[in-house]
């Protein structure tokens, strides 16, 4: 990604559709992915501690997160010698990389919030 220029060129190889970004940020932005990667963020979580721990999000969906995640080298799965045989999930340090660009997002996101409910209002007030 380092021939996209803070100004946005269109020609940066990111916008073009064949890019192998794509899918990758596809990802990455992802809600579920993304509150999934925080999750995970203190250690290895079994499948249902993820699922109670994120409101909302059904087993189907957090399946197929955490399967993306999994092929995209963001987590390692684990099958336990348990009975019932149980798995977990942790991030690996290609996700651990994210760690800053990650958090930096979530505070401006937190920081802004307020802003951002204002402008939704303000816009759904005019249609």
């Amino acid at each position: 990604m380092g021939d996209v220029q803070a100004t946005g060129s269109r020609e940066a190889p990111v916008f073009s559709a064949d890019c192998p970004s794509r899918p990758v940020l596809d990802q990455i932005a992802d809600r579920w992915s993304m509150m999934a990667l925080a999750v995970l963020e203190d250690g290895p979580r079994r499948f249902n501690d993820i699922k109670r721990l994120l409101e909302g999000v059904t087993q189907r969906v957090l399946t197929h997160t955490l399967r993306r995640l999994e092929r995209n080298g963001m987590v390692v799965r684990r099958v336990l010698p348990t009975s019932p045989v149980g798995v977990e999930y942790a991030l690996t340090p290609l996700a651990r990389s994210l760690r800053d660009p990650f958090w930096r997002l979530l505070e401006w996101t937190l920081e802004h919030s307020d802003e951002i409910e204002e402008a939704r209002r303000a816009y759904d007030g005019r249609r």
